[in-house]
């Protein structure tokens, strides 16, 4: 089995040294009137690069853009819509980190990509593959504040933002995207929506093209959604395994025919696992998953971190799939 280590997401936009304050130093004066739009998107693209390769030297197969462009996973997305104003701030989940609410008041529309320019210019600069993030239509509606009365049912508002999101999943397929990752968090607090989710998914698996559909929950439990997680027309099924030490155990009852991502690493506790007990937990799952490969990665995104602790968060997990005997 192959054991290919990836990010989840996000990555600190800052650190301590001076340079890694760079984005943050140009955008308030950016916001002040003092730098210029076009020295913000130096600074962005300087961020990005750096982020790309700290993650490549703490040895990932796999990277990510960072995400640092992104004040939040719900506005960076919906804030790009026509039909969408953008509200107050609220918390993300159970984090110390917030959103601005997006307020739909009329028809969503598409009239740029959302992260296809992104994912391109990471392309350019990255000596890995580079994995497209985008957060999925449930969680972009169930976090948004609805105004305009066609969206008041749930599944409409879905629809519209999955209908947005399958044709930037179509771009991103087209530019060579080989895997393109969905978030979808707050489906695992809402199980009985299930049946919405379900054919939002369906929908958006249909645009895929060649690219692989990979599906990333975190921040709850996914046990009790596992069996319906499996029969869904995705190719990666990625899990965080710091809700219940029961999943483990679940899965090797069960096994998998989806490729999974192993969130086996707390990417909200600074501190590391010993590497031999989540090696041995690796090994137990491994020859219950039906695909040729299978992804380490942190229990989320690694924003909520210093930035020094996330990148020994991502250099961990090299040490782990060195201990892991069912690994190549």
């Amino acid at each position: 089995m192959k054991l290919l280590l990836t990010n989840t997401g996000s990555y600190p936009r800052i650190g301590e040294a001076a340079e890694l304050q760079e984005l943050r130093r140009t955008y308030a004066a950016w916001e002040r009137g003092e730098k210029t739009l076009q020295k913000l998107r130096a600074a962005e693209d300087a961020a990005t690069r750096a982020a790309i390769e700290e993650q490549i030297r703490a040895g990932l197969d796999l990277v990510t853009d960072g995400q640092v462009r992104w004040h939040d996973p719900i506005s960076h997305l919906a804030g790009k819509l026509v039909g969408i104003e953008p509200n107050g701030l609220l918390r993300f989940f159970d984090t110390n980190f917030y959103f601005r609410q997006p307020v739909v008041r009329a028809v969503l529309s598409r009239q740029e990509s959302l992260v296809l320019e992104e994912y391109t210019f990471a392309r350019t600069v990255s000596a890995k593959p580079v994995k497209p993030v985008l957060t999925g239509p449930y969680t972009l509606a169930k976090l948004t504040l609805v105004e305009h009365e066609p969206y008041r049912r749930l599944e409409a508002l879905v629809r519209a933002y999955a209908e947005i999101l399958a044709a930037e999943i179509a771009a991103l397929a087209a530019a060579g995207a080989e895997i393109i990752q969905l978030d979808e968090p707050a489906i695992l607090k809402n199980s009985l929506d299930f049946p919405i989710f379900q054919r939002a998914m369906e929908f958006l698996a249909r645009h895929k093209g060649r690219a692989r559909l990979a599906l990333y929950l975190y921040f709850g439990d996914s046990i009790p959604l596992y069996d319906r997680l499996q029969r869904l027309p995705i190719d990666v099924l990625g899990l965080d395994f710091t809700y219940n030490p029961k999943l483990v155990q679940r899965i090797v009852m069960s096994g998998s025919v989806k490729a999974l991502g192993l969130g086996l690493v707390d990417g909200r506790n600074t501190k590391l696992e010993g590497p031999g007990e989540v090696a041995r937990q690796i090994d137990r799952l491994l020859p219950r998953v039906q695909a040729d490969v299978c992804y380490l990665n942190p229990s989320c995104g690694l924003e909520y971190l210093p930035r020094d602790r996330a990148f020994a968060k991502l250099a961990h997990l090299g040490t782990i799939r060195a201990a892991v005997k069912g690994a190549r």
